[in-house]
């Protein structure tokens, strides 16, 4: 035999295993709606986002045909976000019937977490195409149900479609917080979505919380701190600059912009962040407001402010040896509670 075929024997024997123990989950769950009196159509429930500081809580429903098994399907924490993107599309798309709900943190805050984690799961029921005849559920019983319930404690690594569900809620969640941490870059949502981990306690604590944080989870964190809308303290002018600048820096940063020169100083002013961006090379200035109460920042980017900037830009590719016929462009980017807003083109190269 030789090693190549060796090896595919080894992939066999793997793929048939893998099979065998989702065979199990599924052989598990039947006969766990079964010893409750359940038959028909089996919908697997699970939630993801109970826990975080910051962010909704997700919950998902899912109905999959009895004869369907998934390679990799399991509880959504032991499988790599790689193969969960994987087993988010092929579920959706073999699925008889899924839905996903989000509750906002303001509705978390309003009836906590426990009530808003049943709610989004009672809303994620009545939103699939059929109706089930019986919930199987991650360790809960959801009230206000009048469908037969089958609780299994550690239900999303024993049940197939609780395993289904809690990768549909998992995956929809995460993606939410990638979107977030666009908005909000300072706080990492992107890595930590929304947890509360020693990086985003600090974030929080430094800036206060942003919209999306769960104000009635922060209480230990903020106690004794003011809670405003997004940065919680009231820097100097030299440190709003700075943490604005930060904040912008890594907003370009993600966005692919190379980043020239920072704090460039010359006879007639100073010029926040000189980047390139796809050849052409761009003088930004960066406004930052921790309200809208003055105005938005891009309004303070005077004629007067917008002709100084210019000669500076002239200073800069006269000492760096560029011509002022390159191509270039005038910038301005706007950091507020609200996030980061990118004014390209935000006025003319003024001589």
């Amino acid at each position: 035999m030789t090693q190549k075929e060796t090896a595919q024997q080894k992939r066999q024997a793997r793929m048939e295993a893998e099979l065998a123990r989702v065979q199990q989950m599924r052989d598990f769950e039947l006969e766990a709606v079964r010893r409750a009196g359940g038959h028909g159509f089996i919908c697997g429930i699970d939630e993801a986002g109970r826990g975080p500081l910051a962010g909704p809580v997700a919950a998902a429903a899912v109905i999959l045909p009895e004869d369907l098994l998934l390679p990799y399907l399991n509880d959504s924490k032991k499988v790599t976000e790689k193969r969960r993107e994987v087993l988010y599309q092929q579920i959706r798309e073999k699925a008889l019937a899924w839905a996903v709900v989000m509750v906002p943190p303001e509705r978390i805050d309003e009836i906590n977490i426990l009530q808003a984690t049943y709610e989004a799961m009672r809303t994620a029921v009545g939103q699939l195409s059929i109706r089930p005849d019986v919930l199987v559920n991650d360790a809960v019983t959801i009230p206000g149900m009048d469908i037969l319930q089958v609780p299994v404690i550690k239900g999303d690594a024993r049940c197939i479609s609780i395993a289904a569900a809690s990768i549909l809620a998992k995956v929809t969640r995460d993606a939410y917080m990638k979107e977030m941490d666009e908005k909000y870059p300072v706080y990492g949502f992107a890595g930590h979505k929304g947890y509360g981990t020693k990086s985003h306690c600090q974030a929080i604590l430094e800036y206060g919380p942003c919209p999306i944080h769960r104000r009635s989870f922060l209480g230990k964190i903020l106690a004794g701190r003011p809670q405003t809308a997004h940065f919680s303290e009231h820097p100097t002018g030299r440190e709003t600059g700075r943490m604005g600048e930060e904040e912008a820096v890594r907003f370009l940063q993600k966005k692919g912009v190379e980043i020239l020169k920072r704090n460039f100083r010359g006879r007639d002013g100073e010029i926040d962040i000189i980047a390139r961006e796809e050849g052409v090379l761009l003088f930004i200035e960066v406004k930052y407001r921790t309200s809208g109460r003055c105005g938005e920042p891009e309004e303070a980017v005077t004629p007067a402010k917008q002709h100084n900037i210019c000669r500076t830009a002239l200073y800069y590719l006269h000492s760096t040896g560029r011509g002022s016929q390159d191509p270039m462009r005038f910038d301005v980017i706007s950091v507020t509670g609200a996030g980061i807003r990118w004014i390209r083109d935000a006025f003319p190269f003024i001589r």
